[in-house]
């Protein structure tokens, strides 16, 4: 395990390491609907692990796909690593976007492709075959414990099994940023706490890490929450 886990070690030069997000006085609408997120500002520090919270329909994943330049403001500045994403072609969002890991509400697996196959995705579309690739996916499932499952199909796997599937799909490019959407709604208190224990392993390797929840589900540790309330963000908050 050891030796499948080095494959996964983060070690990232001064230049990908600087992982600070922020946002001013950001406004997002969208055609025929009132403000999804209105006048939002916050930064978020290389390295946090912070909580976006609020009601169904609060802005959370609005804020989510802001913050990973899948969406663009509609007003105020967006700013990755000092790019500010308003103004980077479409053709260079795609190299910002490589800093994130996304784990998305529905998984986004795909289900004609086993385990092994489905984490290994970003690495080909980012040219990394071979025995590197390999050394790297299997250091991914062995992280999330689906090691033993790299020939299984999602199908086969519980729903606790296939969020820590889609996890070390989003882990396996080594991301400086690691963002997840709702990841326990649909799990028991025993696979959530799981997961936030994951989420919580990356983020004292030096990953930011921002999830999106309903409720905070009980933290152990301090950390920053950005909570929502229909579109409008609320002071920002440490919990203990």
């Amino acid at each position: 395990m050891r030796y499948l886990m080095n494959n996964l070690k983060y070690s990232h030069d001064s230049s990908s390491n600087n992982a600070m997000i922020v946002l001013d006085n950001v406004t997002k609408r969208y055609p025929g609907s009132q403000e999804a997120l209105s006048n939002a500002s916050f930064s978020i520090e290389q390295g946090e692990m912070v909580y976006v919270t609020g009601h169904s329909g609060a802005g959370k994943s609005t804020l989510l796909k802001l913050v990973a330049a899948i969406e663009r403001p509609s007003n105020g500045t967006v700013l990755i690593n000092n790019q500010n994403i308003s103004k980077l072609s479409e053709s260079t969002l795609p190299y910002v976007r490589r800093k994130f890991g996304l784990v998305f509400q529905d998984h986004k697996l795909l289900y004609d492709r086993n385990c092994y196959h489905n984490v290994a995705l970003p690495l080909a579309i980012n040219g990394i075959t071979g025995a590197d690739a390999g050394k790297r996916i299997r250091a991914a499932l062995d992280k999330v414990g689906l090691l033993n499952k790299e020939k299984s199909m999602p199908i086969t796997l519980s729903g606790g099994e296939q969020q820590r599937l889609a996890i070390a799909r989003a882990v396996v490019s080594r991301p400086s940023i690691l963002i997840a959407d709702e990841p326990t709604g649909n799990l028991d208190k025993n696979y959530a706490d799981g997961i936030l224990t994951l989420f919580s392993a990356f983020q004292q390797v030096g990953v930011t890490v921002i999830i999106a929840t309903h409720d905070l589900l009980g933290t152990a540790n301090e950390h920053k929450v950005l909570h929502l309330d229909h579109g409008r963000l609320v002071t920002p908050q440490v919990v203990a």
